[in-house]
């Protein structure tokens, strides 16, 4: 158990790193942050997004959670899977929002069930922990493996740490059931008939 858990305080301080802004450029210019700002007044979810993690950050304006909390809202309302986890993680957080596990969990759901991967890595910890929701470790090490199979950053190696001291937990038969739910999770899903 005690393994599980220095994992899983090595991940909730990168939390905030799996908030996925819309590219890797730095909004350095006021043109730039005008253009975005126009995007998103228009409806456009990508540049929503992309102005949440721009207040959350202070990159080229003055640091703004409750700011970012807003656009990743509309966002999320519009059922972007980016702005959803960025949502979720800022309940979990109680950045710009109350802090509200059980929200946290409902925009992680969202998202995941979308195959956002950052989103599946959170929401298997909040259910390795308990956290928002019941505590389940055949949810968590499904997330989990979802999450590792569709994350390609330096995250992949942490996650996949965790689900390992997940299975570790859990009896042959819940591994199973585990791996039996990754799979045909991923099945449907392939298929367009996820949920």
């Amino acid at each position: 158990m005690g393994q599980r858990h220095t994992v899983a305080r090595r991940l909730a301080l990168g939390l905030i790193f799996l908030l996925v802004g819309p590219s890797n450029q730095s909004v350095t210019s006021a043109q730039t942050l005008a253009e975005t700002q126009q995007r998103a007044n228009q409806g456009d979810a990508l540049a929503q997004t992309a102005l949440g993690f721009i207040y959350q950050s202070g990159e080229g304006v003055p640091e703004d959670f409750m700011q970012a909390a807003v656009w990743y809202r509309i966002a999320a309302d519009q059922g972007y899977a980016p702005a959803q986890a960025n949502l979720g993680v800022m309940y979990s957080n109680g950045t710009g929002v109350p802090q509200d596990f059980s929200q946290a969990a409902s925009w992680l759901l969202e998202s995941a069930e979308q195959g956002y991967a950052p989103a599946q890595a959170n929401l298997g910890v909040m259910y390795s922990n308990g956290t928002g929701v019941s505590q389940d470790d055949v949810e968590a090490y499904k997330w989990l493996s979802l999450a590792v199979s569709g994350l390609t950053d330096n995250t992949q190696q942490g996650y996949a740490d965790y689900r390992n001291a997940t299975a570790r937990q859990m009896t042959p038969a819940q591994l199973d059931e585990a791996q039996t739910r990754a799979a045909d999770w991923q099945a449907a899903f392939e298929n367009g008939q996820a949920e």
